[in-house]
């Protein structure tokens, strides 16, 4: 087909001076395999290749492509350049826009302070790691350059330690990866989110990470957990020893580490200030997390939290009640905020175009398979180079019993091109030796000068032989490195910034606060006021102070301690305690819930529902005449979110929802006073709380469910009638109230 469709679009004719090409606006099949197979992997291939995943030199390609056109520009040993000049220059680079570039720097830069061992020495406002509201300036406003580490990223890239490939349009080399002294991917920690796959990376200790590879350079079956002690954050904070976590990481790349903030406690401003927090977070989270709760009615020995980070460095101060145990009140924050959180490893990393999983023994012994073809393309490369020096000097040596036989030549040649041919001619010598002699300057032809450079023959010799024995012995080569690792120590170890807690405990939920628990009677209204009064308080008084045309749609009698679950208007729950509600008397308005809960512009509750536990189960019942039994354990939430969304079904507004401590009757009206009873035990109870329900009444068109309510047999007569033997039924007309008095249909309790 799109054979024929190609050579379709290739006929032209001219109709009335316009073009029309055949084909043009059809719609053709093509099938799924082929689309994804053309279009969506050569995409996600790139994102995975050439974006997302770090190789094993620990970095991606946007941040290599950075720092060595930094080390092109002489930023490696010169003052510091502007940062919007860089980011001009990584344009040639990098085919992406100014502010992705300089992102990216900023992320690699001291300032920042999300690396252990940065790679560019910054100054300005590079913005903090630990802050997600504290932006950078701008790049014309910040400086950069590159630190000194970074000499171990470049200092063999002249001598073919890696390959070199074109840029993006041919125009100059970059290298395929960088040459780095030390295993530098797991010393700086690193994330990416490519198609089908995410790469997360925790940074350690550069000392350990050394020590470790010399380790497994020396003995490859080495154990190197007790070098290797555990991730080492540049947020500091503590780690939660997990030695089943660490042994996961160091075998299969995969692991979740849990880390806490570190705090010291003031007693004379009774406050705790907060110094470190996990890698994984930022201040501004916790502290709106630590708000919500304390806003929520918990962690009420919190009097403030701010936010008093300077220049100094990080500081959350929690101002606290005078007598509050601060250890019993971090442990309870770090269950349930941000203080405590978790780093989820996932070890994957490009080896040779690839992307692998790797655990650290692995992701080391790739590494230093990758540094010693370097240190064996070095060695190649030197050698290459004394071998040719040495040869220019072994002609050098030919001449050096008579220079006067070689100064005799070159003045009786006539041709300046006849020089080198006569030079060869006169001395044996090849091309490139008597060029090399030819070129020697008139005041080097001296004996001294030419003894210094015979020395330098036994020299090369010796270099020649050295290098040939490494190529030939890889134990030398692993010798090499373990020496290059022990000056990297030198220069660059630090001592740990994360601490190892090694024994602790589990951080638990603060317990609950005590509530007092006494009898009330809760009332709301149509218009969604709620109240909550006492026995003693309902005695005093008898009439309720409403709004105009607003009733009392609820009346219940429940405990102070109790939840309270409202049933909105868009299918969401709002959970709270019957207790968040002050006392008060029938002779006032209430608590107007929307306001007191938050709710969106235009939602509003419709049934309110005290529960003493999520025992038991929920009725619902929609207009449509559906019906849906929940159990109240889908309720419970072990996160204590105050709204549930998709609570109720969508399809159909809810006309009551009641409270089933076990089976019974219910009683339904419709909007044309037809009666229908049935027992709850005809629905299956489900935990899915946005199910629609199982048709129990049938309704004429135009006609709604009024309302339901547990059924009370003293209150009718002749209930049989109402009973239908089959469902869904229409129900029957009703015609007697007793005493005259109108039944009110509303959401209650059993």
């Amino acid at each position: 087909m799109a054979k024929k469709k190609k050579e379709s679009n290739q006929q032209n004719i001219q109709l009335d001076d316009k073009t029309h090409i055949f084909g043009a606006g059809e719609v053709v099949n093509q099938e799924i395999v082929d689309t994804i197979e053309n279009n969506f992997m050569p995409y996600a291939m790139s994102i995975i290749l050439s974006r997302a995943i770090p190789e094993i030199d620990g970095f991606k390609p946007s941040h290599r492509k950075i720092l060595y056109m930094m080390y092109k520009m002489g930023l490696l040993n010169s003052a510091r350049a502007k940062s919007a000049k860089i980011v001009g220059q990584v344009m040639q680079l990098n085919p992406h826009g100014d502010a992705a570039i300089y992102d990216t720097m900023v992320r690699l830069s001291k300032g920042y302070d999300a690396l252990l061992h940065p790679y560019v020495d910054s100054k300005g406002n590079f913005g903090k790691a630990f802050s997600r509201d504290m932006k950078w300036a701008a790049s014309r406003y910040t400086e950069a350059k590159l630190e000194k580490i970074c000499s171990e990223l470049f200092g063999d890239i002249d001598k073919d330690t890696v390959d070199m490939v074109d840029n993006f349009d041919n125009t100059m080399k970059e290298p395929a990866l960088l040459p780095v002294t030390f295993p530098t991917v797991l010393v700086n920690s690193n994330s990416g989110i490519a198609a089908g796959m995410a790469s997360e990376i925790c940074s350690f200790n550069l000392t350990e990470v050394c020590n470790a590879t010399i380790a497994l350079l020396k003995h490859p079956k080495a154990d190197i957990t007790e070098i290797l002690l555990a991730p080492d954050f540049s947020g500091g904070g503590i780690l939660l020893y997990d030695k089943e976590a660490i042994n996961s990481i160091y075998t299969t790349g995969k692991g979740r580490l849990k880390i806490r903030a570190k705090y010291t406690y003031d007693k004379s401003n009774s406050c705790i200030e907060i110094t470190e927090i996990p890698y994984t977070t930022t201040s501004e989270a916790i502290i709106d997390k630590v708000i919500e709760k304390v806003k929520a009615g918990g962690f009420r020995e919190i009097n403030d939290i701010r936010d008093e980070t300077d220049l100094s460095g990080l500081k959350i101060t929690i101002d606290i009640k005078r007598g509050t145990d601060a250890d019993s009140l971090m442990q309870s924050l770090y269950a349930s905020t941000p203080l405590e959180d978790a780093f989820n490893a996932n070890f994957n990393v490009l080896v040779k175009g690839k992307p692998r999983v790797m655990g650290v023994y692995e992701l080391l012994d790739e590494w230093i398979k990758f540094r010693m073809e370097c240190v064996r393309r070095r060695t190649s490369f030197e050698l290459g180079k004394a071998k040719a020096r040495l040869k220019l000097l072994k002609g050098l040596e030919k001449i050096l019993l008579d220079i006067d036989k070689a100064i005799s030549i070159i003045r009786q040649t006539e041709a300046e091109a006849e020089v080198v041919p006569n030079l060869m001619i006169g001395f044996g010598l090849d091309k490139d030796q008597a060029e090399y002699i030819a070129e020697i300057k008139l005041r080097h032809l001296n004996r001294e000068y030419i003894l210094k450079r015979l020395q330098d023959i036994e020299t090369l010799t010796k270099g020649i032989a050295d290098r040939e024995k490494v190529l030939e012995e890889p134990k030398l080569i692993r010798q090499i490195i373990i020496t290059e690792l022990k000056e990297v120590i030198k220069k660059y170890g630090k001592p740990r910034r994360t601490e190892i807690l090694y024994e602790y405990e589990e951080s638990k939920s603060p317990d609950a606060p005590d509530i007092p628990d006494y009898a009330v009677t809760v009332f709301f209204t149509r218009e969604g006021y709620f109240k909550k009064v006492t026995p003693q308080s309902l005695r005093m008084s008898t009439t309720h102070k409403l709004k105009e045309e607003d009733e009392i749609k609820q009346t219940v009698e429940c405990k102070n301690s109790d939840d309270l679950l409202f049933f909105t208007n868009m299918q969401c729950v709002y959970k709270t305690s019957v207790s968040n509600f002050p006392d008060t008397k029938i002779s006032l308005l209430g608590d107007f819930v929307p306001a007191k809960l938050g709710m969106e512009p235009d939602e509003y509750p419709l049934f309110a529902v005290p529960i003493e536990d999520y025992k038991g189960r929920l009725l619902y019942v929609y207009e449509n005449g559906k019906a849906a039994k929940v159990e109240l354990s889908a309720f419970e939430t072990k996160t204590n979110r105050k709204k549930l969304i998709k609570a109720s079904s969508s399809k159909s507004a809810l006309a009551a929802v009641i409270l089933l401590k076990s089976e019974t009757d219910v009683i339904m009206i419709s909007s044309d006073n037809k009666y229908l009873i049935f027992n709850t035990s005809r629905l299956e109870p489900t935990t899915n709380k946005s199910i629609s329900g199982t048709p129990v009444m049938k309704l004429k068109k135009g006609r709604t469910l009024s309302g339901a309510k547990v059924f009370i047999p003293e209150e009718h007569s002749e209930s049989v009638r109402y009973k239908p033997k089959t469902f869904p039924s229409t129900g029957e007309v009703y015609d007697y109230t007793p005493q005259g008095e109108q039944l009110t249909f509303t959401g209650g309790t059993e």
